[in-house]
């Protein structure tokens, strides 16, 4: 078990902005990775899609 001042100090650290720098390029690293280890294996990238749109249905005037 950690003590107090260790969990604050990393607490700290994760709220810092080169923490959520440093996780999206990690995340950036994996996915390209994976990319180009699907793309060897010979699988196809799927092409891709426009974005979900949601319409609310309008309720009907009561006449």
């Amino acid at each position: 078990m950690q003590t107090d001042d260790f969990e604050k100090a990393f607490s700290d650290f994760l709220d810092r902005q080169e923490c959520d720098q440093l996780a999206q390029l990690l995340f950036s690293f994996a996915r390209i990775s994976f990319l180009a280890g699907w793309r060897a294996a010979g699988g196809e990238v799927p092409q891709p899609k426009p974005p979900l749109v949601l319409y609310r249905q309008q309720e009907p005037s009561p006449h």
